[in-house]
């Protein structure tokens, strides 16, 4: 309870931050993998200027258990002074795919989602590296707050 009332705190204190200065990401578009706790398909589009919609596909398979989930986070980017191309960005979304241990029937997976991290474009080259966190409040098929995974983005930008 203390680890969920800390990262709901933690979010609504990231969303009431403003940045007025957000010329923030330097694409529009890009597409490749987010490697983690479960690899899939990343594709981010910019909303407006400092946000961005960013569509996870990815499966899992270990230990007897299967899924498969299709992510939406919006994410809201922040220049770090200094230090061009580098930008820290948060955001949150949901999650929706299906379930099934071994040996039980499959299940709906549904989940709030939250992301925090740091987002690069190379200047000159169409390729953006990002490092992130999503911690996930899961509704279905059992209700808990999972701490998340760290995951790595490559993709080519355009």
């Amino acid at each position: 309870m203390k680890k969920l009332l800390f990262t709901l705190i933690a979010v609504t204190a990231l969303f009431t931050m403003s940045a007025t200065n957000a010329n923030a990401q330097d694409y529009k578009n890009a597409i490749g993998g987010r490697f983690g706790a479960a690899n899939g398909v990343s594709f981010k589009t910019q909303l407006n200027k400092g946000a961005m919609l960013e569509l996870i596909g990815n499966f899992r398979s270990n230990h007897g258990a299967t899924y498969a989930k299709i992510t939406a986070l919006y994410e809201v980017y922040n220049p770090i002074g200094g230090a061009e191309g580098l930008n820290w960005f948060y955001g949150g979304g949901g999650s929706v795919g299906s379930y099934k241990v071994k040996g039980f029937d499959g299940d709906v997976y549904l989940a709030a989602n939250g992301i925090l991290g740091l987002d690069y474009k190379f200047n000159g080259a169409p390729i953006n590296l990002s490092l992130d966190w999503m911690p996930a409040l899961e509704l279905t098929p059992d209700t808990g707050f999972w701490g998340g995974d760290i995951g790595l983005g490559v993709r080519f930008t355009f």
